[in-house]
């Protein structure tokens, strides 16, 4: 998984090369993501659907929610192993 971030946004792709742009993060794993994005919601953690879409970190969010989020994220990419 490669992620890119700028400000509180981020994505996250499943492939082993840095993306730079739309042609670098097409050719990203979407079926790992899939299956990475089924266990986040399994764990109470809703993201975007499509890898192509950004996360929101704001100050609604607590550090529980960030240490949740990290840890389901752990949990979710054991699945893909």
């Amino acid at each position: 998984m490669t992620v890119n971030r700028f400000g509180s946004l981020l994505s996250c792709f499943f492939t082993g090369q840095a993306v730079r742009d739309f042609s670098t993060a097409v050719t990203s794993d979407t079926g790992r993501y899939k299956i990475f994005f089924q266990s986040m919601l399994q764990q109470g953690i809703y993201l975007p659907p499509s890898q192509f879409e950004a996360w929101f970190i704001s100050a609604a969010h607590s550090e529980e929610d960030i240490n949740k989020t990290v840890e389901a994220g752990e949990q979710a990419l054991r699945t893909l192993t």
